[in-house]
């Protein structure tokens, strides 16, 4: 049974020949490689259009901030994986990969969705600052968690989120969506009666939407970033295990207790 709609089988991202590989309409060999970085060629893939100075210089400072973040359980998850099975590298990334959730990766495409949902609220007159305390104030009503608000360990700043929002001002393009991010963690305060930590995920979504990106790929990011981290943990483990010392650590740490709930 066919599901959805009846559209023509078209892909518009790359084709292999004989003699060539063409990509967006670009001669891989005779004009991408050697010619574009690594970041302006993700731009490419991810959009079909090559970035503006602004989009690549944004493009490689977010890759760079949620690269990494020490020993994660996507990257203990990976390290593990990688012991168990030394010779499946793909199997151990995609362990990896597969718990890089919300919880540990970020929020950012949530956040996304957030940002446009305030910012259309902004375009038919509302006031950026009471809007973000309205979409605040729904969401704690509600006894949800705001996307892009809180972090274990980052207290009172994420200074990742800082770096960015700095670089956003000095640059220029900190547009309506950097600014509905500022006026949420005003109104989320206010709402909280504290002030909640803004954590990385929510000026990646920010910064993306004010330069051109769609919502749509805003979670590419931090997930193409952390496949960068993971390879590093993996080349570690290789060089000095640590996978098996975790799971013993692991088993040390929880006891077992007969029965059931």
């Amino acid at each position: 049974m066919r599901i959805g709609r009846d559209r023509a089988p078209i892909s518009r991202v790359s084709q292999a020949y004989p003699d060539r590989v063409e990509v967006r309409g670009c001669d891989l060999c005779g004009d991408l490689m050697g010619r574009l970085s690594f970041t302006e060629y993700f731009h490419l893939l991810l959009t079909g259009r090559e970035p503006t100075a602004d989009q690549r210089y944004f493009l490689d400072l977010l890759l760079v901030a949620i690269a990494e973040h020490g020993m994660m359980p996507t990257n203990v998850a990976a390290r593990m994986t990688l012991a168990a099975d030394p010779g499946s590298l793909q199997g151990a990334v995609a362990a990896g990969i597969l718990g890089a959730g919300p919880v540990i990766l970020g929020t950012s495409e949530a956040c996304a969705a957030l940002l446009e949902e305030a910012q259309e609220k902004v375009a038919t007159g509302g006031e950026p600052a009471e809007v973000a305390e309205d979409v605040a104030r729904t969401v704690h009503g509600s006894g949800g968690r705001l996307p892009g608000f809180g972090h274990p360990v980052h207290r009172p700043l994420d200074p990742r989120a800082e770096r960015i929002l700095e670089l956003a001002d000095e640059r220029g393009v900190n547009g309506p969506y950097v600014l509905l991010a500022r006026c949420l963690r005003t109104g989320a305060a206010e709402v909280w009666g504290k002030p909640l930590t803004m954590n990385v995920a929510m000026p990646i979504a920010a910064v993306m939407l004010d330069l051109g990106f769609s919502s749509a790929t805003v979670k590419a990011v931090p997930i193409l970033a952390r496949t960068a981290g993971l390879l590093a943990h993996l080349a570690e483990e290789r060089e000095r295990p640590l996978g098996f010392l975790m799971a013993a650590q692991a088993e040390a740490a929880v006891k077992y207790e007969p029965g059931t709930d």
